[in-house]
């Protein structure tokens, strides 16, 4: 990571004016310190910051703390991760820690003039993680902003760019691969048991995925803090009842419905229980709220992190999708029927809020998506592929509606214009391309979300960006992934929750 000099801070992510005020604007006295009369406006950035940067390079230490890291930061920026693992926190900061020149820099950095802590804190706020985790790093100055940024993470306001989290036969069971969109590089994580590649992926959002072991049992996994979450047993579920062995352990469980009772072993009961997981931030408590799709019949059921049982929510069929929106769960059937779900109160009631969307989207003839755009409207998306004898998918098609609830119908949309959606079986996103430099335009990232066509380990997944203006479909990158569990979207999130209180 470059010395701290106002040119080479401001490459490190995207600054708003703000802060590049907040640059400018310190009281004269060193190199690095500006002053400016009234507030810059946009035309007037450039001038200024190539004035403030000619003076940094006048300034001879700070030219020889430049040269020092930047190659020291070259040098790891080279050094593939691909073999090492641990948390990406751990990774990171292993690389500096361990690199002599680093530690040169460090004495360099700590004889120059320095940005003042509240300066370095706004800006490691809009950075992505690896770039704030390595900005960390640097000196004992900067290592003091991030430090203070990590304990008050409310701060840390930067929305992190959606990661390809899947697993390598080339690396242990129990490590993920994290591919950064951002980065266009790999980072390998290893994370808690079980092993990751024995479990299922069922859901992912806010940062954390929700998997079920071999024992059919849940959990809560953030793969960048590698804490993981166990949630209520699964026999505390209504219609799951355990079947004991002589020593009194479980040893398979029966699933009840209305008409019949299936007897499965531990670890086929996921098979056939688990549709699609949710995860939603909980008012009420400052944690999570974990939804979970059922089969056969689509019912859902709810926990908040800490509870000792799942809750069925009332009847209701054929849930597909689910999002969390102005303090309310909506779910979205194949029939096109919205209902409503206030959680945060001692009983829970569904409203219907439309029995049928005019031009509905059938999840017979695809997968339907919810999603909530930043502007706020609410979109479905209606994605279709094409199942090939052996039994593989390739998307061909994806269409976007926006929801006008008051009319009670769908209106078709031409394209996104400056926005990107990310689907499958994550959280689904809606998110501004301005926002996101890296992202293209206009554009679907999808990865595989057909359920029984995810039960065969070694087939190809469907995996890719769709271009909503001319159609044309291209790879995230080449298919190193392993095949199994699916490839799965994850949004990075450093927030560790405290169990404490739960205990």
């Amino acid at each position: 990571m470059e010395a701290c000099s106002v040119a080479r801070i401001m490459s490190l992510g995207h600054l708003d004016l703000t802060i590049l005020h907040k640059l400018l604007a310190l009281s004269p006295g060193s190199h690095m310190k500006f002053r400016i009369e009234p507030p810059l406006v946009e035309t007037e950035t450039e001038t200024v910051v190539q004035d403030s940067h000619r003076k940094f390079r006048k300034d001879p230490p700070l030219m020889e703390a430049e040269t020092v890291v930047p190659n020291s930061y070259r040098k790891f920026r080279k050094d593939t991760l691909l073999m090492e693992t641990g948390t990406v926190v751990e990774i990171l900061d292993r690389k500096f820690r361990e690199d002599p020149l680093l530690m040169e820099a460090e004495t360099v950095v700590q004889n120059s003039p320095e940005l003042p802590l509240d300066v370095l804190m706004d800006i490691f706020a809009q950075l992505e993680i690896p770039d704030f985790i390595r900005a960390g790093s640097v000196c004992s100055a900067w290592r003091s902003a991030y430090t203070i940024l990590h304990n008050q993470i409310e701060q840390y306001k930067r929305r992190q760019t959606p990661c390809l989290l899947y697993t390598s036969e080339s690396v242990a069971d129990n490590v993920a691969c994290l591919y950064s969109l951002a980065e266009k590089r790999v980072y390998n994580i290893t994370l808690p048991d079980p092993p990751i590649r024995s479990r299922y992926l069922i859901g992912s959002s806010h940062g954390w995925l929700v998997t079920a072991d071999d024992k059919s049992e849940l959990h809560l996994l953030n793969p960048i803090t590698g804490q993981q979450i166990a949630l209520p047993p699964v026999i505390t579920i209504e219609h799951v009842k355990p079947i004991l062995d002589d020593a009194g352990a479980i040893s398979k469980y029966e699933l009840w419905d209305d008409l019949d009772v299936e007897i499965h072993d531990l670890d086929k009961l996921r098979d056939c229980l688990y549709f699609r997981a949710y995860v939603f931030p909980d008012p009420s408590t400052g944690s999570y709220i974990v939804v979970v799709t059922l089969f056969p019949y689509s019912r859902l059921l709810f926990a908040r992190v800490g509870d000792c049982k799942w809750t069925l929510l009332p009847p209701g069929e054929d849930y597909e999708q689910c999002i969390h929106m102005d303090g309310l769960l909506y779910a979205f059937t194949r029939t096109g029927q919205i209902d409503a779900f206030d959680l945060t109160g001692p009983t829970f009631t569904r409203n219907v809020i439309a029995d049928e969307m005019e031009n509905h989207i059938s999840g017979m003839d695809g997968w339907m998506y919810a999603v909530q755009a930043p502007c706020g409207d609410l979109l479905q998306v209606c994605r279709g592929a094409e199942v090939t004898e052996d039994i593989m998918l390739e998307t061909d098609k994806i269409m976007v509606y926006k929801a006008d609830m008051s009319a009670k119908k769908l209106v078709k949309m031409n394209g996104l214009r400056d926005h990107v959606l990310f689907i499958g079986r994550s959280q689904s996103q809606c998110l501004s391309a301005e926002e996101y430099p890296q992202l293209k335009t206009n554009c679907v990232y999808f990865t595989d979300d057909e359920t029984f066509v995810s039960r065969y380990k070694n087939n190809r997944r469907d995996i890719g960006i769709l271009n909503l203006e001319n159609g044309g479909r291209e790879e995230i990158a080449s298919e190193l992934w392993c095949n199994w569990p699916n490839p799965i979207w994850i949004t990075p999130n450093i927030t560790r929750m405290n169990m404490g209180v739960y205990k």
